[in-house]
């Protein structure tokens, strides 16, 4: 066997650049935060060849001390921490103090600064050698940073050929751009490759960043939010339901200003979205998590995307419930539409919604049964009273009935123009959301079983379930253990009774110890209630009287989330009046 010895310095940054530099994306990612974190205010990357070839990253930030350059291509060397306790704390993007050692030691690196504003006096530095050592010399250059990487990988050839496709890479390095360019929209961008401007990000306010990252359609189709709890502040933007994509290729989270992936993030933004989206879909949304970093830790991987939360369940029922409550909150807007112009108007398209601030008043139930037949009845009770004329500025949001088309969408004049709406998918969802409520205010019952089911666990979850149990006691079932790998379900939920016993704790169990907390029986509770309300919903063909249509009209803007049936489909649109003579050519 070989005699143990030390590696040299480039061989062991490279060794480093393994986990920091994948592609030239995550070059121009670090890159850029390290400018951040210096205070630019104006950030430009050029790349050429995807990267493969050039890398330049100028800023106008803070710059870096000529005394401090021999030090700034060495490893485990950075102005961010000095101590162990800074590390609890990490309020800047960087703070490994390897990223440019690692990128130096897989490319030809150049780093030009100067940390004068009067003077253009910079210096450049590079590093060479196996040892790695820094040549600092005198170079031009105005307050800031530039670092020019060139030949990526040069010297690893094979990692070389693992990059891919020239364009695939700069899609790489564009869609990093853009996600840090979310978070500070103060900031501007600019990206050229290949000598031509691509991408031009102007400093401005949040929502003309979004709007310039995921288009002005976004915004028409979006909630903004901010709340606030327990010291932990959650706001940005969510689409809504019926904007949503069959890819989850625009979900941006950001955590004190860094850009995450975290399970417990996506499984609770997921949870808050089940009852309203369509099979499949992903919802679209940029949100922004402000914590006490002393409650998150980001040095858990050197890429930097993944952290760790001291209280994962906190920050998950935080998530859960906030944007649960903003799309619950969701009603059809009394307010005027931006009329287009007539060449645009030639399709239906769903209404803007609103999320009022506002202390809100709950819709009033006073169903006189929780069955989804007493529900249909006593809403559609027949009353035969005209609805007064009103002026156009004093309509409800969805107007008034006018006219039942194939017995299955009912026809209603608003202030705007005409609406449409499919009267079984819109009283599916009333009705569901009144059991649901129902279910709610009475709590969940349960039964104990005939037969009580054993079930064989692993001895961590046997202690799992032990350590839970007045949590598990609130989801309607009782489990005592029985032996070091084996529990015995006494009692389950009534509504749940005939499920599957053993599957259904065993994902309760998953929920716990990946998430801290499960869902799982009030979605298989809601399963049930949405069949009884789909099958207890007003059916096509059903004639309806004027009072009765616009007694559903009314319920709809009341009703929680009544913009899309319990299977995700929307319940209504809105053709406004420019649309309308669109469609005819008025006007031309």
């Amino acid at each position: 066997m070989q005699r143990i010895a030390l590696l040299d310095q480039r061989l062991a940054n490279q060794i480093a650049a393994g986990e920091v530099v994948e592609r030239p994306g995550s070059v121009v990612k670090e890159l850029i935060e390290n400018a951040l974190d210096a205070g630019a205010k104006r950030i430009a990357v050029d790349v050429d060849n995807g990267g493969s070839k050039l890398i330049r990253v100028t800023d106008n930030g803070q710059g870096i001390h000529p005394d401090d350059l021999t030090l700034a291509l060495a490893r485990h060397a950075t102005s961010k921490i000095s101590e162990l306790d800074h590390l609890t704390a990490i309020k800047t993007l960087g703070f490994r103090g390897e990223a440019l050692a690692s990128v130096a030691s897989v490319s030809k690196l150049k780093l030009t600064t100067n940390t004068s504003e009067t003077s253009s006096e910079g210096w450049a530095v590079e590093a060479t050698g196996s040892d790695m050592s820094a040549e600092v010399t005198p170079a031009p250059h105005p307050r800031g940073a530039t670092v020019e990487v060139r030949d990526l990988f040069f010297n690893t050839p094979a990692r070389r050929k693992f990059l891919r496709t020239e364009r695939t890479e700069f899609l790489k390095v564009e869609d990093v751009v853009r996600k840090i360019s979310l978070s500070h929209p103060e900031v501007s961008f600019s990206l050229s490759h290949n000598g031509k401007q691509v991408r031009q990000y102007a400093g401005d306010d949040e929502s003309h960043r979004i709007a310039s990252i995921f288009g002005q359609a976004f915004l028409e189709n979006a909630v903004f939010f901010s709340e606030e709890r327990a010291g932990m502040e959650l706001r940005g933007w969510i689409g809504l339901p019926t904007y949503s994509r069959s890819q989850a290729d625009q979900q941006y989270f950001f955590v004190n200003g860094r850009i995450i992936r975290d399970r417990v993030i996506t499984h609770a933004v997921k949870q808050a979205y089940a009852d309203v989206l369509y099979h499949g879909r992903n919802p679209v949304y940029s949100l922004f998590l402000s914590i006490n970093p002393r409650l998150v830790d980001v040095n858990v991987h050197p890429t930097k995307h993944e952290v760790r939360f001291r209280e994962s369940r906190d920050v998950h029922d935080f998530l859960f419930r906030t944007i649960h409550h903003v799309l619950a909150e969701v009603r059809p807007a009394d307010t005027a539409v931006a009329e287009p112009r007539p060449e645009e108007a030639t399709t239906l398209r769903q209404s803007p919604m609103m999320f009022g601030r506002g202390s809100s008043t709950q819709r009033s139930l006073t169903h006189g049964s929780a069955d989804s037949a007493g529900v249909l009845q006593q809403m559609f009770a027949r009353d035969d009273t005209p609805f007064p004329e009103q002026e156009d500025a004093s309509l409800p949001p969805l107007g008034y009935a006018i006219a039942q088309l194939h017995g299955v969408f009912i026809l209603a004049e608003n202030a705007n123009g005409l609406v449409l709406v499919d009267m079984h998918a819109a009283h599916e969802r009333i009705t569901y959301e009144y059991l649901k409520t129902s279910c709610d205010a009475e709590g969940i019952k349960s039964q104990p079983l005939l037969v009580p089911v054993s079930i064989s666990v692993s001895e961590t979850e046997a202690d799992l379930i032990a350590d839970r149990q007045a949590a598990i006691e609130t989801l309607g079932i009782e489990i005592d253990r029985a032996s070091v790998e084996s529990v015995i379900v006494r009692t389950v939920p009534t509504l749940l009774a005939k499920s599957d016993i053993e599957s259904l704790v065993r994902d309760v169990i998953s929920d716990l110890s990946e998430y801290g907390e499960s869902r799982r029986i009030e979605q298989h509770r809601d399963e049930i209630l949405g069949t009884m309300a789909c099958h207890g919903s007003v059916r096509a063909n059903r004639k309806l009287t004027i009072a009765e249509m616009n007694a559903l009209l009314r319920d709809m803007e009341e009703t929680e989330r009544s913009g899309q049936c319990n299977h995700g489909r929307p319940t209504w649109c809105e053709l406004s009046l420019a649309e309308l003579d669109g469609l005819f050519l008025r006007g031309r």
